[in-house]
């Protein structure tokens, strides 16, 4: 199981650094670490979980950020409707992503977005494309498409952003943190 310590901090270089493409197959390795990744996530968005294994709730994990240099994220995305018994999620793995196409309209997490590697509070809005279809490649190398909006669409820019070096803190103008705020909408 992947604990909490396990993930970089922000100050760590290698999140800094650019991932390199997934060759296929993958390894077994490889394959165990997404899947724990996902796991994680999972057990991370549930309350009981999260307090027994002291767990930051968390909805997307880069490989990068346990010190894999491998272009490949997860996302767990909660879909529980209001009326269910247990929570419910959909999990997506994608290896060596690129966003194929995105809408113009801006969006920007109104409470901030967060970050499994960044241990703080963070002042500023990230601007992001509400909607973004993505391609890549599932653990098998087989062709994947995804489309996502709004928070899910924020998901996706953010780990791809992980893959790149980049972090989301770096996306906040330092001058004016929430700089052409009524130009986006919030969700």
């Amino acid at each position: 199981m992947i604990k909490s310590n396990d993930i970089l901090d922000e100050l760590d270089n290698r999140l800094r650094q650019v991932s390199k493409e997934v060759v296929f197959p993958m390894s077994k390795e490889d394959k165990k670490l997404a899947t724990d990744m996902m796991e994680h996530l999972r057990l991370s968005q549930i309350e009981e979980f999260s307090l027994k294994y002291d767990l930051r709730p968390g909805m997307g994990l880069s490989a990068v950020q346990l010190g894999i240099l491998k272009r490949f994220f997860v996302i767990v995305e909660e879909t529980t409707k209001e009326g269910d018994k247990e929570q419910s999620f959909k999990n997506y793995f994608i290896a060596n992503p690129k966003i194929v196409s995105h809408s113009e309209e801006l969006i920007y997490a109104e409470f901030g977005e967060g970050c499994l590697s960044v241990n703080r509070e963070i002042e500023g809005i990230i601007p992001r494309y509400a909607r973004v279809t993505i391609e890549g490649y599932d653990m098998n190398g087989n062709k994947v498409s995804y489309r996502g909006r709004e928070e899910l669409s924020i998901a996706f820019q953010h780990e791809i952003d992980h893959l790149n070096g980049i972090l989301f803190v770096d996306k906040i103008d330092k001058e004016n943190p929430y700089k052409d705020e009524n130009k986006m909408r919030p969700i």
